[in-house]
Order: C-alpha cells, then structure tokens, then sequence
C-alpha cells in the first residue's frame, strides 16, 4: 500500500532552508518518493486547524519504504542541514488498499 509523509515545516533560514530542499529532494528521489505538495497554498475549510507555514506532502510505494527513506544517510544529511534553518512536524500514513 502506498504511504504518504506529511511534513509541516515553520522555516526561519530560507538560505539554509534551501540547502535542506535540494538535499531533501535528492533523498527523496533515490528512495522512489515523489511530491504531491510542496509549500502551495492551503486554506482551512473546517474546525480548527491552524494553517502551516509550509506543508509538504510525499508519496512512496509503501510505509517501509518512507522508513527506509527517513532513516538514510541520505536524508540525516538533510535533517543535519535543516536543523537550525526550520522547526518541522512530520509523520507517515498509510494509504488504502488498490
């Protein structure tokens, strides 16, 4: 099944922020993820959300496979590069059967 990552992302180095971007999509290309979203305009339509500053979402063919992907060297780099450029909440669900 296929598994979708969701990251909320406040960035506060948009120059440092860009170095994790390209890292980040590197990493996400090599493990078979693809964008779905990435930083478009979003809108509450109900109840309380609170609108992110950036939402990211990514595609992968399944839950092991985002795994995988998070826990490369690859993306540590990544997360190296963002850790002072952006505070980020992230999770991974899985999605329905074909």
């Amino acid at each position: 099944m296929k598994a979708y990552l969701l990251v909320e992302a406040k960035v506060s180095d948009a120059r440092a922020y860009a170095t994790y971007k390209e890292l980040a999509a590197a990493a996400i290309a090599r493990h078979g993820g693809r964008y779905l979203a990435r930083g478009g305009r979003s809108e509450v339509l109900e109840g309380n959300w609170q609108v992110p500053e950036r939402l990211v979402i990514i595609e992968f063919d399944s839950l092991e496979q985002a795994k995988r992907f998070y826990d490369s060297p690859e993306y540590r780099e990544a997360r190296a590069a963002r850790r002072d450029a952006a505070t980020v909440n992230m999770l991974v669900v899985e999605g329905l059967p074909p």
